[in-house]
């Protein structure tokens, strides 16, 4: 961490003339620059005065790890600018290997009916929205899923903003879900009701055996980040 070194947070909204447009952060009236020094330029002013309020929170010393949104941001400008064929590509990963297709094997059929009620309302809808199909598979083991649903799946990753790819990477990483994260992205589905799904397996067996406190509260890290991602994904469309 570092200090503090300013005093005053404001936001500007930057002119095409004047190069990348969209709301600039200004500390003490000059510009915020990204840790890879290119320009810290936010696509819309409800995305801007969140990551305002994340640098005006800060106290004597600067804590990255209060500023989840400002993080979002900088990777968005930083890598997904750069390194967007590689980014969506990780992103897109996930259409092979989605959680969503992964069910307990025959031996817990009560798992099974638990999971398909749960998850195949989503699987669902994907499949409506994007006219896929899906492979479900049962017990530990990998079966790819059809090709067509590879390639139209990574054709809406490809399709969307820079902002919304940095979201989308973040969000598939904490919740090991494609079609739950596009849920977000569609806004057909919020977060209260996509974290439950995203944890069934790991809440199922703490109905059946009681909660572990460390995984309880890895669990509560994690849902924080997942609520800070998809809020970035929102602000950054609004």
């Amino acid at each position: 961490m570092m200090k503090r070194f300013y005093e005053n947070v404001a936001v500007e909204q930057v002119s095409a003339e004047a190069g990348d447009e969209g709301f600039a952060i200004l500390l003490d009236g000059r510009p915020v620059k990204t840790p890879q020094r290119n320009p810290f330029v936010l696509p819309t002013i409800a995305l801007a005065e969140a990551i305002s309020e994340e640098w005006e929170q800060q106290q004597a010393d600067i804590d990255p790890a209060t500023m989840p949104l400002t993080a979002l941001a900088q990777g968005a400008l930083d890598q997904v600018v750069h390194e967007r064929e590689r980014i969506i590509s990780r992103i897109a990963a996930f259409a092979d290997s989605d959680m969503l297709y992964y069910r307990a094997d025959q031996t817990q059929q009560a798992l099974i009916d638990h999971q398909a009620g749960a998850w195949d309302p989503l699987l669902d809808w994907a499949q409506h929205r994007y006219d896929v199909s899906f492979n479900l598979i049962y017990g530990i083991k990998y079966a790819a899923q059809p090709e067509q649903t590879l390639a139209r799946l990574t054709a809406v990753v490809e399709a969307q903003a820079d902002f919304t790819v940095a979201a989308m990477l973040s969000l598939v990483g904490l919740t090991g879900s494609l079609i739950a994260t596009l849920g977000l992205v569609e806004q057909t589905h919020d977060t209260a009701a996509l974290w439950p799904l995203v944890n069934l397996e790991e809440l199922w067996q703490e109905q059946q055996w009681g909660a572990d406190e460390l995984a309880v509260q890895m669990r509560g890290i994690k849902q924080a980040e997942f609520e800070a991602a998809a809020d970035f994904l929102k602000r950054a469309r609004t």
